[in-house]
């Protein structure tokens, strides 16, 4: 009786590792259409369910059902298919020029094409995004000239930062794509505070911020939700739930309690849980938030659940944490397979016209890769000048760097 227990910590664990048949059983996927769709001005109170449930539109044959079907037209789905296969090929030959020395490092979204180009044709033109480096699709969705996107990953003559940041850190201001940080949990609190300026001075414009499942676990995020609930700012707060932070599985961050969405209701901001790999359904959670914040309604918490297919980047083996075929058994699927689907379900597409299209969109890529090349690539070509070093540093360049500079002879 006076034996006292031993004190002991929970680790958590992924449901399988390297050698093990993967299992996403934890994961509950609900029939297609059964999530109900509120009203724009309900309270978070009234939809604590919408954060645990999870909202999805296209069924497994690619119908799309419920009250979450949007209206849109052929043109509209046709654009979204070639957005989303353009950001794909886009990363596969990127990927293929850092493994060909071209670049240092590179960073792919495989699985994740749905999350920044639907919300991407949800937004408005003046709409700034505060991304992480796996939301590409919303520059190519929004048709920013891959060329200058590459210039920058080869950090060539042409790129646009003269090599200061890392090669796929774009910074698109008139594109509405904010600089990218390493440090990621920086976007949330950016984003509030963007949007709190926006407010403050009667424009029109909404933010839209973007964070990691492993980034929910920082500081930054809750201090984002504060200043979000309390001042009910114009933004959208997208918790990209991809199963992996680098090759910490989410439930670390999560704590296996329960999912991300629903630490909103801890902040009274209204959340929703939306299956990421469905385009659709990505755009109609999208444009419910994006309709909210521009009616002053305040702030929504949306938690995208996708699978990181790709490795983290070009310098991780996935292998070394998760079973290798672990993205085969992925339940929600694929985005691009799953819309492809539904447009030939629709009689407006076929497998001919999907070879055709991607025969065209890899010719588009490869040819900005090759004018990329022209102005250089890394350690080959021409580069930004040496000077370059020292400027865009500090507003007045303090003494200390005018003289390395002079002893540089730039």
């Amino acid at each position: 009786m006076n034996q006292k227990l031993k004190l002991g910590l929970h680790v958590p664990e992924p449901s399988s590792r390297p050698g093990d048949k993967p299992d996403f059983s934890h994961i509950n996927v609900p029939e297609a259409g059964l999530v109900r769709k509120p009203d724009i001005n309900c309270t978070p109170a009234s939809i604590r369910d919408l954060a645990f449930d999870m909202i999805r539109v296209l069924d497994d044959q690619g119908v799309a059902t419920g009250e979450w079907t949007p209206e849109v037209d052929n043109a509209f789905l046709l654009k979204g298919l070639r957005v989303m296969l353009k950001t794909r090929i886009f990363d596969e030959r990127l990927f293929m020029s850092q493994r060909q020395g071209k670049t240092s490092i590179y960073v792919q979204c495989r699985g994740e094409e749905a999350i920044a180009c639907a919300q991407r044709m949800a937004l408005s033109q003046g709409d700034m995004c505060f991304p992480t480096y796996r939301q590409q699709g919303l520059l190519i969705a929004n048709d920013f000239p891959m060329v200058d996107m590459i210039n920058q990953i080869y950090s060539n003559s042409k790129d646009k930062l003269a090599g200061r940041s890392l090669p796929f850190f774009y910074s698109e201001r008139d594109y509405g794509f904010f600089s990218i940080s390493g440090n990621l949990g920086t976007q949330f609190m950016q984003a509030v505070g963007w949007a709190m300026a926006s407010a403050i001075k009667g424009d029109t414009k909404i933010a839209s911020g973007w964070i990691g499942d492993g980034s929910t676990a920082e500081s930054d995020f809750h201090s984002a939700l504060v200043f979000a609930s309390t001042y009910k700012p114009p933004v959208v707060l997208n918790v990209v739930n991809n199963q992996w932070a680098i090759s910490t599985f989410q439930g670390i961050a999560s704590g296996e309690s329960a999912n991300f969405a629903c630490r909103g209701h801890g902040f009274n901001i209204p959340s929703l849980r939306v299956d990421g790999n469905d385009f659709l359904a990505v755009y109609a959670a999208s444009k419910w938030a994006i309709d909210r914040a521009r009616q002053n309604l305040g702030p929504t918490l949306i938690e995208w659940v996708t699978y990181r297919a790709a490795a983290h980047t070009t310098s991780d083996d996935p292998t070394k944490y998760r079973p290798a075929d672990e993205a085969e058994y992925w339940p929600l699927g694929d985005p691009i397979d799953r819309l492809k689907a539904h447009l030939i379900g629709k009689g407006i597409w076929d497998d001919v016209q999907h070879e055709a299209l991607a025969k065209e969109l890899k010719a588009e890529v490869k040819a900005a890769a090759k004018e990329a090349e022209t102005y250089g690539t890394l350690g080959k070509g021409a580069l930004p000048a040496t000077s370059e070093m020292f400027n865009h540093v500090y507003k007045e360049m303090p003494e200390h760097l005018r003289k390395q500079r002079q002893e540089a002879g730039v």
